[in-house]
This record gives structure tokens, C-alpha cells and sequence, in this order.
């Protein structure tokens, strides 16, 4: 038993060394989160608007359209990059509902005017308790949510361009095809 002891350390470090191998050669996508809500209706939730805070704004912002739902903040670096492609989709018709969150709603409004919104609902987070719902991890984070208001599609990171061609618009064709 007491040279068993001796090669703990090794056996440790060893199964730590496979582990970081196993981490830095696996091809996974480090974005590609899996999410539990992944065919499960968006959480119940009312949030106020951010642009009229008397508004609250519910599940009902998903009925009969095909959206978008952004998690962003004024505090977000990756946000920036990220705001131009949101206009770009916007801009083709794509309903986009915004989640602003962490952030006070004065900086969420000047950074909406200062970039364009491509929003057509902005909800202001202040509970936390909707991220949670959602698992949101941080910012950006996007769903893609069905006309049912059903979640098809989860993404950690910033939207792209080909990240849309690629993985989001063909399941977005679909989704608007559905007559549901």
C-alpha cells in the first residue's frame, strides 16, 4: 500500500495531462454550449421596455415571427463588433427582440443612439432573474426562437456573418416555412 502512495501524484498528473490534451486537440466548438431549453418554450417572463419603462413586455413579443433574442450590454467590448451585423439582419427584415442587461438604461439608450437599434422590442433586464432562466452565461448570447415561441438555437459569442450563412439562416428558412 505504501508504494501505491508514492505514484499518486503521478497518477494524478497524469489524468490532469490527458484531461488539458483532451481539452486543446477535441474539435468541439468551445461556443456551442448545449442548452437544456433547446426545444422548450422561451421562460415565462415580463420585463419592462427600455425605451418606455411603463410597457412590460412578455412572451407575446415572440408570437407569429421568427426572432432573434440578443442578450447585449453597453458594457459589452464584444457587443461593438457585434451591433453592425444586428443592423444588417435588421435591416432585412429579421425581428431581432433585445435583452439589456447589467446596465443602467440611460448608457443602454446612448449606445442605441450612438450605433442604431436594430431592436424591435428592447427589454430591460434588472432582476437577473430572465439570464437565469435562460442560462445566459454573458454577452452577446443569441437565441433563435420559432413563431410558437419555442427555443430551436442557442449562441455564446458574437454573431457573424458566416456564422449566419452557416449555421443560423438555413434553420431560420425553415422555421419561417413552418405554417404553425
Amino acid at each position: 500500500m505504501q508504494q501505491f502512495k508514492r505514484f499518486i501524484p503521478l497518477i494524478a498528473f497524469s489524468a490532469f495531462g490527458l484531461l488539458l490534451w483532451w481539452a486543446l486537440t477535441s474539435e468541439r466548438d468551445i461556443q456551442a454550449i448545449p442548452s437544456p431549453l433547446i426545444g422548450k418554450p422561451v421562460p415565462s417572463f415580463e420585463l419592462p421596455s427600455l425605451q418606455t419603462s411603463e410597457a412590460k413586455l412578455n412572451n407575446s413579443v415572440f408570437e407569429g415571427r421568427v426572432s432573434l433574442l440578443n442578450f447585449w450590454g453597453s458594457w459589452c467590448v464584444v457587443c461593438i463588433d457585434e451591433h453592425p451585423f444586428l443592423n444588417d439582419l435588421a435591416g432585412r427584415g429579421i425581428n431581432i427582440i433585445g435583452v439589456n442587461y447589467d446596465d443602467t438604461d440611460s448608457d443602454a439608450l446612448a449606445w442605441l443612439e450612438q450605433r442604431g437599434n436594430p431592436y424591435s422590442n428592447v427589454m430591460a433586464e434588472r432582476s437577473g432573474q430572465f439570464v437565469i432562466d435562460l442560462g445566459v452565461y454573458g454577452a452577446p448570447e443569441t437565441f433563435l426562437v420559432d413563431k410558437q415561441g419555442i427555443i430551436r438555437y442557442k449562441h455564446v459569442g458574437q454573431l457573424t456573418p458566416e456564422l449566419w450563412a452557416a449555421e443560423i439562416e438555413p434553420l431560420y428558412k425553415k422555421l419561417l416555412s413552418e405554417n404553425h
